[in-house]
């Protein structure tokens, strides 16, 4: 049986939603309070709406890759070759390893990828939080496999197996793991990279080896309690405006630069960049965006999240079968649930 890889996706989403509910109970058990309902559902609702999109986007991801590779690749590797898929996985990695550090140092890049920031809690949760605006510019990191000759197939798969890996470190569960932390990304190094501790900030970029951050000076120890989210907290529950707010951003910062020097800044300067360089600094004693959610409506935002996650499974599984149009019109459908989720959770302005 031939699997699309939105099909995996469904497969996989009773493991994470298992492993989801067995973190909350050892911490429970524990007398921890890693999960907020609210929070939760942003993060997993964050995630679908990644996957609907991805839908529409996967020319900018899998097919820009195999145009490269079929034109313009350097070399012809076989997936039959055991050394191809190592050399391919390590390749992925490295090439991840400068996506993900581009995501925290370029803002058009940031605005992207913040949304995977912004929950100020660190759970399972968390790594299902995606952003929907990525295959914008990702894809370009990844064209150097490509033009050594790594086969579309071979590259799918090892993508999908550093994304898979990456779920299990967003958890305060594990402690520090001696020579295992020295070598691969670990619950603890990716808890700093998640921190916006002063001595955290932009640190730990690695997908499955952390051995990059170690090479390229930006490795950090987790020392002190880590802080979670981003240095301008999100402050929403609303999906369309978590995933917009950092293009915002850049237009104000644009609109305020003077010169053509000063909005290209505004475009690949660092995040939080600003004309006449003052950067945002972070309230480490801030509290937690959480209104309260009890009673009539958190029964509501569970009822509409369940719904969404029902019809998001049902999409991604017979998506190769429907034509566009009705598919853009149930996942747009489904956008709507999990924006409905958010104003429940947060009665009144979707967002600041």
């Amino acid at each position: 049986m031939d699997l699309t890889p939105a099909q995996v996706i469904v497969f996989a989403t009773p493991v994470f939603l298992g492993l989801i509910a067995l973190e909350f109970g050892i911490g429970w058990a524990r007398g921890r309070r890693d999960y907020r309902w609210a929070d939760a559902m942003n993060s997993i609702g964050l995630g679908m709406l990644s996957q609907l999109v991805g839908l529409f986007t996967r020319v900018f991801n899998l097919g820009i890759y195999t145009w490269v590779y079929q034109h313009a690749a350097l070399f012809e590797l076989s997936a039959q070759s055991l050394w191809v898929w190592l050399f391919a996985l390590l390749g992925y990695d490295f090439c991840y390893y400068w996506l993900h550090r581009g995501g925290h140092r370029v803002a058009l890049l940031w605005a992207a990828h913040s949304v995977h920031h912004q929950s100020e809690d660190f759970n399972l949760s968390t790594a299902l939080r995606q952003t929907s605006s990525g295959f914008l510019f990702g894809w370009l990191f990844y064209l150097p496999l490509a033009l050594l000759g790594v086969p579309p197939l071979v590259f799918g798969v090892v993508a999908l197996i550093d994304l898979l890996y990456q779920f299990w470190v967003h958890t305060e569960l594990v402690g520090k793991l001696g020579w295992f932390d020295r070598w691969f990304c670990s619950p603890s190094n990716h808890r700093v990279h998640h921190a916006v501790n002063p001595q955290y900030l932009d640190k730990n970029y690695g997908g499955i080896l952390i051995i990059w951050d170690r090479l390229f000076g930006t490795f950090a120890e987790e020392e002190e309690r880590c802080v979670y989210g981003t240095v301008k907290p999100l402050r929403s529950w609303d999906p369309l405006w978590a995933n917009g707010i950092g293009y915002v951003e850049i237009a104000k910062a644009w609109r305020a630069a003077r010169g053509w020097g000063g909005r290209l800044a505004a475009l690949l300067a660092p995040p939080g960049w600003q004309p006449g360089g003052a950067m945002p600094q972070v309230d480490l004693q801030r509290p937690r965006f959480d209104p309260p959610l009890a009673g009539a409506r958190l029964a509501l935002a569970l009822l509409l999240f369940v719904g969404a996650m029902a019809a998001t499974l049902a999409l991604l599984w017979w998506a190769a079968s429907l034509a566009p149009l009705p598919l853009a019109a149930a996942s747009a459908a489904v956008v709507g649930l999990l924006w409905a989720c958010g104003r429940a959770c947060q009665p009144g302005s979707a967002h600041p």
